[in-house]
């Protein structure tokens, strides 16, 4: 658990030397719940798509399907997973899907339950009623609202996702 916190750590500080660990903190502190809150309930229902190859396979299949891609901030250094990740962003937001950055992939695989980690992850559409309507649950809805008031700006904000 140690080692565990001091990588995360040491993630943030390659990602951002000059943030203080207390800046990360304070923001976004609660959209980081409810982002896990959201992939929880998710995941219980298996609409969670987990993998940046798995990630493109169903949206160049099927973009419809999918209401949020997750998508850690990406380690200095590894070019090719960049380019895949940027365009990746460039097809969900060409295909209205919210994309949410968070501040580190070691939180989103243990949030997820995996052993391996993992940068990105697609949260799938709940389909109800006769006429196929998108339903929506509370930590969706409040993520969708953090999405609408961020679709505009120029940078999206990195959440910080509580330690697991």
């Amino acid at each position: 658990m140690v080692v565990e916190a001091m990588q995360i750590q040491s993630y943030h500080q390659q990602q951002n030397p000059q943030t203080n660990s207390m800046d990360l903190k304070m923001d976004y502190a609660k959209i980081g719940r409810t982002i896990k809150s959201a992939l929880m309930k998710a995941q219980t229902e298996s609409r969670v798509i987990v993998g940046l190859s798995a990630a493109i396979k169903v949206l160049s299949k099927a973009p419809e399907g999918s209401l949020f891609c997750l998508m850690a901030v990406p380690q200095a250094g590894d070019s090719a997973t960049h380019m895949h990740e940027v365009l990746l962003e460039a097809f969900c937001y060409e295909n209205d899907i919210y994309v949410i950055k968070v501040d580190c992939p070691i939180k989103l695989s243990r949030i997820l339950g995996k052993t391996n980690v993992e940068s990105c992850c697609l949260v799938q559409k709940t389909w109800t009623g006769e006429h196929n309507e998108e339903q929506l649950n509370k930590p969706e809805s409040l993520l969708v609202d953090f999405c609408e008031a961020n679709w505009d700006a120029a940078e999206n904000p990195v959440v910080e996702l509580p330690n697991v």
